[in-house]
């Protein structure tokens, strides 16, 4: 929305979608457009911008909030004036978005930090821009290396994004060796029970928690992991109980009580991250694990199947959906 109202000051944009995770209202993002000067409203299902001018603004986040971070800003890049967002996200999305904006003739500093400064310049132009690697498909990896693997090395990293659940899984007693650019998660002959709570970054990403509750199925003790970000994330556990998982939850939080052997059974991958701690049981469980629904996991894991399959693990795709040996 933000780039589409800061280049044609206007913009037609279905009601987002996305995996169910609880309430996840875009009043953020609203309240910046407005405050650059937007008028927002909502018409048959659609959100609809309209602004002769955009003009700079101060926007206070009332919550931290990536794609309000992200919309403001594409938005305040081709507003006139300065544009100042206070309580701005930190995560390392933000500061990769305002390196390709810069490059292409915005004046943005601050990203990185709470509160971020944008002079409105009046066109942008095209540039040549790396991406960087997707620290949350690496942390998912880490993981699944960490439940199955008996030494593998992850590269196209950046260790320093990494660096929360590098830490969770050294405590589990993970051996973990980190290079300039690669990760490798040695065999863990016994993994520990630890206690793991979601915040925005630089804390333990909340799309890390659901990947984590099945690694502690295979954890000595009891460990809790406490979600902050999200209210409704912890789907996956009913499908792990399935597969013989033992947990106890009470609101954002939920025990895991391990070690516990899982068994293999016909499961369902209800959003992104549930299907991707469905993979990680099914990899150490005893028997077929077959997941239903599969669209959700293929939308963030390009070539997943490909990937275990060359590490060796017994996953393959039949009638759309994949099975776990």
């Amino acid at each position: 929305m933000g780039a589409l109202l800061g280049k044609f000051k206007k913009a037609v944009v279905g009601l987002p979608g996305g995996c169910y995770l609880g309430p996840r209202p875009i009043d953020q993002h609203i309240k910046g457009f407005e405050a650059l000067g937007a008028t927002v409203t909502n018409e048959q299902g659609a959100i609809y911008l309209r602004a002769e001018k955009l003009r700079g603004a101060r926007i206070y986040l009332d919550v931290v909030s990536v794609g309000a971070t992200i919309n403001i800003m594409l938005a305040a890049v081709l507003a006139e004036g300065k544009t100042v967002i206070e309580n701005a996200a930190k995560e390392p999305e933000i500061i990769d978005v305002a390196t390709l904006l810069n490059n292409m003739g915005a004046n943005i500093k601050g990203a990185g930090t709470d509160t971020i400064r944008i002079q409105g310049v009046e066109k942008l132009s095209g540039c040549k821009h790396a991406i960087i690697p997707d620290r949350i498909e690496a942390g998912t990896y880490m993981i699944i290396a960490a439940a199955a693997g008996d030494g593998v090395k992850i590269q196209n990293v950046i260790p320093d994004h990494l660096e929360g659940i590098t830490a969770k899984l050294s405590e589990m007693g993970v051996p973990i060796e980190v290079s300039d650019d690669s990760i490798y998660i040695g065999e863990a002959k016994q993994l520990s029970k630890v206690d793991v709570k979601t915040y925005a970054y630089p804390g333990f990403a909340t799309d890390l928690q659901q990947p984590m509750t099945a690694l502690l199925t295979q954890a000595e003790g009891s460990g809790i992991v406490t979600d902050t970000v999200y209210s409704d994330r912890f789907k996956q556990i009913a499908e792990l109980e399935r597969m013989g998982g033992k947990f106890k939850q009470s609101g954002r939080s939920v025990v895991i009580y391990g070690k516990t052997p899982l068994k293999g059974t016909k499961v369902t991958a209800t959003d992104l991250r549930a299907g991707a701690a469905l993979i990680i049981a099914g990899l150490v469980a005893e028997g077929t694990t077959e997941i239903l629904e599969i669209e959700h996991i293929e939308r963030g894991y390009g070539n997943i199947v490909e990937k275990l399959t060359a590490l060796g693990a017994d996953i393959r795709k039949e009638s759309g959906e994949p099975s776990i040996s």
